[in-house]
C-alpha cells in the first residue's frame, strides 16, 4: 500500500513542479561531477563507470551522471519523475536507462551491475530499509561505492515549526508505524508521502550487515546563525536533517540474501 501511496505522491509533486521535482540547470552541467559530488568521493572521474542513480528520478541527478561520462540507470517509482530524466536527456542529448520500480525490490536488475550506486534522500519512504541495502548490496559489484543520503532519525520526530523558537519531539524512536502525513509544505517532510523513522541502528548497521563497508559520513550543512526563527535554516542550528554516507560493497563476502532488521 505505501508504494502506491508513495507513487502517487511524488507524481503529484513532478506534476506540480515541486522543488525535489525541478530538473537540473545549466550551471549544473559546467563541471558536472562536481556539481553532485562535493565531497569528492569519486575521485576525478567516473566516465565509463556504470552507476545507479536509485530512487532518483527528476531530471537532476541522473542527467548531471551521465554528463560526467557515465553509463547511467536511474530507478524511481513515481513515472512522472522518470519522465522528467528523460525530458533532460533528450534536451541534452544524453543517454541514460530509466527503470520504474520501487528501491527495496531491484529484481529486474542483474547481480554484481554496477560500479556506483548513488541514491538521494529517500530511504523514509519504505518500512524496512534493511531489503533496499540487501537489493543495494547484490547489484553492486566487490568493491563498488554507494553514496546515500538519509533523513536523520531525530529531524523526522520533531516538528517542522517551532514554537516560540523551540522545537518539540512528537513521534517515537522506537516503532515500525508510519508518521502521520504532513498537513501543508516544508522543508523537513513531503506534503501526501508517507514516511518512516529508521533508527541508526539500522541505517548504519543495516548497511554492514549488508556486506558493506562505511568510510566516511559527512553532515550536509543547512543552519545560519543569523536566520529568522520559524526558517529551514533556523531549525537547522538545533537539528541537523540530512546525514551522507559513502560505503564500499566487501570484495569478499556477498551478502546471503535480504537482510531483515
Amino acid at each position: 500500500m505505501d508504494h502506491w501511496h508513495n507513487k502517487a505522491a511524488w507524481d503529484r509533486l513532478a506534476q506540480t513542479q515541486d522543488r525535489l521535482a525541478k530538473p537540473a540547470r545549466d550551471v549544473d552541467f559546467v563541471n558536472p561531477l562536481k556539481s553532485v559530488d562535493g565531497p569528492g568521493w569519486l575521485g576525478d572521474s567516473i566516465a565509463g563507470k556504470r552507476v545507479l542513480c536509485l530512487a532518483a528520478g527528476g531530471g537532476r541527478q541522473g542527467p548531471i551522471y551521465a554528463a560526467a561520462g557515465a553509463i547511467v540507470t536511474v530507478v524511481d517509482i513515481s513515472p512522472a519523475m522518470l519522465e522528467l530524466d528523460r525530458s533532460v536527456a533528450e534536451k541534452r542529448k544524453l543517454k541514460l536507462k530509466t527503470v520504474e520500480a520501487s528501491m527495496d525490490d531491484l529484481s529486474m536488475l542483474a547481480e554484481a551491475s554496477f560500479d556506483i550506486v548513488i541514491h538521494p534522500v529517500s530511504t523514509c519512504y519504505v518500512p524496512d530499509i534493511g531489503l533496499v541495502f540487501s537489493e543495494v548490496a547484490r547489484v553492486l559489484v566487490g568493491g563498488g561505492i554507494y553514496i546515500s543520503q538519509h533523513k536523520q532519525p531525530v529531524s523526522l520526530q520533531t516538528d517542522a515549526q517551532s514554537k516560540s523558537g523551540e522545537y518539540k519531539i512528537r513521534h517515537p524512536y522506537y516503532g515500525k508505524a508510519p508518521l502521520p502525513q504532513s498537513p501543508s509544505p516544508n522543508l523537513v517532510r513531503e506534503q501526501g508521502t508517507i514516511e518512516y523513522v529508521h533508527r541508526w541502528e539500522e541505517i548504519l548497521g543495516g548497511m554492514c550487515r549488508a556486506s558493506m563497508v562505511i568510510e566516511d559520513v559527512t553532515e550536509p550543512l543547512h543552519a545560519k546563525a543569523d536566520s529568522p526563527i520559524d526558517s529551514f535554516a533556523h531549525r537547522c542550528q538545533f537539528i541537523a536533517p540530512y546525514i551522507r554516507i559513502k560505503a564500499r560493497r566487501n570484495a569478499r563476502n556477498r551478502p546471503a540474501g535480504r537482510i531483515m532488521i
